[in-house]
C-alpha cells in the first residue's frame, strides 16, 4: 500500500546518509518497514510528524535523490523463524549471505532481497497433535530434525489457544505448508513451520526464574573465579589487542549451551572473515560433529550500512528467544556492543537529537537495558525450561573503562571480565585481570559446583585472597626488591607465579589445555592450594622458601594443567605434594638433631 492516507504518493524530501525524510506518510506507523527509492531499499520509520516520516535505511543510500518514491509494507521489521536458521549466515536484517553470494557474487546489490529460509525445502515432520485436542500457546505441534544436533519444535505461536480442528500426518512439508488448524475464540488459525516475529518485541514467557546452573566454558579463570550462569549476562571490556574476539571464540566453541548465536556487530572485515572461514570447519568438542550444526552467524561488519548494525543485535536476540522457547539453553555473543553504540550515536546525530555523554544519545542506557534484559532463565509458554545467556564485548577507546558504554553496560550485567593490556602484552591469555573482574552469580552457581567438588567456594575464596596478597607484595617488591621480603611474604609471590602459569593462563592452541572440565579445574586448584598451605606451615616451622621451590613436586604442579588428564592424576599429585613437604620437615628435623 502507499504511505499517503489520502491515496497520494509518498516521496523523499531529504537524504542525510542512512536517514531519509519522506512526505505523504500520514498512513505510516512507528517502526513500520518501508521500501525506499526505485530499487526498493529496506528502511524503517523511526519518527512520525503529521504526514512527514523519518526513515532509517538499512542499505547504502548513495545516488538516492529527493522525489524518489517510498512504499509502506504495513508491517514492522520481522524475522522469519523456522527450521533452516541453524548453520546459516545472515546480515543484520536477516538476508542470507550465502544465498546472496550464489546469486550475485561477493557484492550485495542495492535493494536485493532473498528469503531468509528456503521455502522450497521439505522437512521431515512428526506431528504431536490430534483432532479434537485442547492446545495452548507455545505447545509443540510437531518435531523436525533441523540438524543431527538440533531437534526443532514447531510451536503454536503466542496467543493461540483452542481446539485442534485438523492435524497433518507424518511426512515431508515446506515451511509454508499448513500442518494444523486450531479453532480459537477469534477464529481458525493455521499452524505452519514458519513464524514471523517483530525483532524489537521480546517473545513472551510464562515465568522468569532465578539462575541456578553455571554456563560451563572450560576456561579456568572464568568458570572457577568469575562464573556466569545459564541465563546470565556478562561484559568483556578491553582495549585493542587484549583478546576480546579470541576469548569469545573460545566461549563459542567450548560453552555447554545448546545453541550458539554469534553477532559480528561492526567489527573489522578481516576479523569477521576469519570467523566465517573458521567456524564451518570447527568440530563440536562434545559430539565431534561440525559446530555449525548448532550455530547461527550474523555478520555486520564496519563497512556495512550503519543502520543495519543498529538492528543486528535485535535480530540475534530474537533468534535466541525463539530457540529458548523450545527448551534450549542459548548463548548469544555480541562483538561488539561498542560498535553498536557508535551506530546509535551516528543515527542520533543525523536525527538531530540532543547528545549526552561523549556524543552518545541520552537513550543509550535504556537501549542497553532493553538488550540485556532479554536474557534470562525462564519457563516458556509451553512449560519448557530454557535460557538465553548474553556475552557482550565492549571496545572502549584507548582502554578507558570510564567511557559511557562500559559504565552503562556494567549496570545491566552481573559479570565483568576485565581484559588487561599488560597481561596481553605478556602473552598471558585469557588476559582477564583477576583483581578488576567480578561475578555476582557465585551464590547461584555454588550448589552446582559443590556437587562436583565439596568445599569449592572456600577453596576459591582462599585462592582469591592469595592472589590479592600476591599483588600487594608485588608492588612492594618493585620498590625494595623481592630479596628484602621475608620468606613468609615471598611465598605469596611464589604461589602467585604458580597460579598465573599453572592455572590462570590457558592456551587455545594446546589440545590438552584449550578446555578444562569443571572437575579438573577444582582438583587443579586444590593441588595448588595444598602446595600453598603446606609451604606456609613449613616456613612457620623454619623451612626456607628456596628448599620448598626446589622440590620435584613444584615443577609437576606447574605442568599439571597439561600433564594430568583427570582428577585421579591430580589427586595423586596432591598426595605427592603433601608427602614431599612432610619429608622436607622431617629432613629439617633430622638436620637440627
Amino acid at each position: 500500500m502507499n504511505g499517503a492516507g489520502s491515496g497520494g504518493k509518498a516521496f523523499i524530501t531529504r537524504v542525510s546518509g542512512p536517514v531519509v525524510t519522506a512526505a505523504g506518510m500520514a498512513g505510516a506507523v512507528m517502526y513500520e518497514v518501508v521500501r525506499v527509492g526505485e530499487l526498493g531499499l529496506v528502511g524503517e520509520v523511526v519518527r512520525q510528524a503529521g504526514d512527514t516520516a523519518t526513515i532509517q535505511v538499512y542499505e547504502d543510500t548513495g545516488m538516492l535523490k529527493p522525489g524518489a518514491p517510498v512504499t509502506c509494507t504495513g508491517a514492522p521489521l520481522s524475522l522469519w523463524l523456522g527450521p533452516g536458521l541453524i548453520g546459516n549466515i545472515y546480515d543484520g536484517v536477516q538476508r542470507p549471505l550465502p544465498a546472496l553470494m550464489a546469486r550475485g557474487g561477493v557484492w550485495i546489490r542495492k535493494g536485493e532481497l532473498a528469503d531468509p529460509l528456503d521455502p522450497s525445502r521439505r522437512w521431515d515432520y512428526k506431528p504431536r497433535l490430534k483432532a479434537g485436542q485442547l492446545v495452548t500457546e507455545g505447545q509443540a505441534a510437531g518435531l523436525v530434525r533441523e540438524t543431527p544436533m538440533v531437534e526443532h519444535k514447531v510451536m503454536l505461536p503466542p496467543g493461540v489457544n483452542g481446539v485442534v480442528r485438523s492435524a497433518s500426518a507424518s511426512g515431508t512439508y515446506t515451511i509454508n505448508d499448513t500442518l494444523a488448524v486450531i479453532d480459537t475464540p477469534s477464529g481458525p488459525v493455521e499452524i505452519k513451520m514458519l513464524q514471523k516475529w517483530p525483532v524489537r518485541q521480546p517473545r513472551p514467557v510464562r515465568e522468569r526464574k532465578r539462575v541456578s546452573e553455571p554456563l560451563v566454558t572450560g576456561q579456568r579463570v572464568i568458570d572457577t573465579f568469575f562464573p556466569i550462569g545459564k541465563g546470565g549476562c556478562a561484559c568483556i571490556p578491553g582495549g585493542f589487542g587484549t583478546g576480546k574476539t579470541i576469548t569469545q571464540h573460545q566461549l563459542v566453541k567450548w560453552s555447554d549451551a545448546g545453541i550458539i548465536i554469534f553477532i559480528g556487530c561492526g567489527e573489522r572485515g578481516n576479523e569477521m572473515t576469519e570467523v566465517l572461514r573458521e567456524f564451518p570447519e570447527l568440530k563440536d568438542p562434545r559430539t565431534g560433529r561440525p559446530l555449525m550444526e548448532r550455530t547461527i552467524l550474523i555478520a555486520n561488519t564496519s563497512n556495512m550500512p550503519v543502520a543495519a548494525r543498529e538492528v543486528s543485535i535485535y535480530t540475534g536476540i530474537t533468534m535466541a528467544e525463539y530457540y529458548r522457547d523450545m527448551g534450549f539453553d542459548v548463548a548469544v555473543f555480541a562483538d561488539s556492543t561498542s560498535r553498536w553504540a557508535e551506530a546509535l550515536r551516528e543515527m542520533a546525530a543525523r536525527l538531530e537529537e540532543m547528545p549526552a555523554e561523549e556524543g552518545f544519545p541520552a537513550s543509550l542506557p535504556s537501549r542497553l537495558a532493553q538488550f540485556y534484559e532479554r536474557g534470562g532463565a525462564v519457563t516458556t509458554l509451553g512449560g519448557e525450561a530454557g535460557s538465553v545467556s548474553i556475552v557482550g564485548a565492549v571496545s572502549p577507546p584507548g582502554g578507558d573503562f570510564s567511557e559511557p558504554v562500559t559504565q552503562h553496560t556494567r549496570r545491566f550485567t552481573r559479570v565483568f571480565w576485565s581484559l588487561d593490556t599488560e597481561l596481553a602484552n605478556a602473552r598471558h591469555y585469557p588476559s582477564i585481570n583477576w583483581l578488576r573482574s567480578y561475578s555476582d552469580y557465585l551464590e547461584e552457581v555454588e550448589p552446582a559446583w559443590e556437587k562436583l567438588h565439596p568445599g569449592w567456594r572456600v577453596l576459591r575464596e582462599e585462592a582469591m585472597v592469595v592472589m590479592q596478597r600476591e599483588e600487594h607484595y608485588r608492588q612492594i617488591a618493585r620498590l625494595v626488591g623481592p630479596d628484602s621480603l621475608p620468606d613468609s611474604q615471598r611465598l605469596f609471590l611464589f604461589i602467585g607465579g604458580v597460579m598465573r602459569d599453572g592455572f590462570l593462563a590457558q592456551s587455545a592452541f594446546d589440545e590438552a589445555d584449550m578446555f578444562c572440565p569443571p572437575e579438573k579445574q577444582a582438583a587443579l586448584l586444590g593441588v595448588i592450594m595444598a602446595l600453598y598451605r603446606g609451604a606456609r606451615d613449613q616456613i612457620k616451622n623454619g623451612a626456607a622458601l628456596a628448599d620448598i621451590s626446589a622440590l620435584p613436586c613444584t615443577g609437576e604442579v606447574l605442568q599439571a594443567k597439561t600433564a594430568c588428564a583427570g582428577t585421579k592424576e591430580l589427586a595423586a599429585l596432591e598426595s605427592r605434594v603433601r608427602e614431599e613437604l612432610a619429608g622436607l620437615a622431617l629432613s629439617g628435623g633430622e638436620a637440627a638433631s
